[in-house]
């Protein structure tokens, strides 16, 4: 039982980081600011891109990290 929470524990590390690299960053720079380009369609429906599935999936994953990590200390 130990061996398979440790095979899982390390597939969700291995997601984790995957995701929290593939994310882009949640400022666009200075140039963003000073030509007003906050206000455009993208950020419209922002919460169909895949921004918004990564951020949910990390979310969802460092749940399940935390919760892997509790059991495999109670092991």
């Amino acid at each position: 039982m130990k061996t398979f929470v440790i095979i899982v524990h390390l597939i969700t590390c291995i997601l984790l980081v995957a995701i929290v690299v593939l994310q882009s960053g949640k400022t666009s720079g200075l140039s963003g600011a000073l030509s007003g380009q906050s206000d455009n369609f993208m950020s419209k429906n922002k919460s169909h891109s895949l921004d918004a599935r990564l951020a949910r999936a990390t979310k969802w994953i460092a749940g399940a990290f935390v919760l892997l990590t509790v059991a495999l200390n109670i092991l």
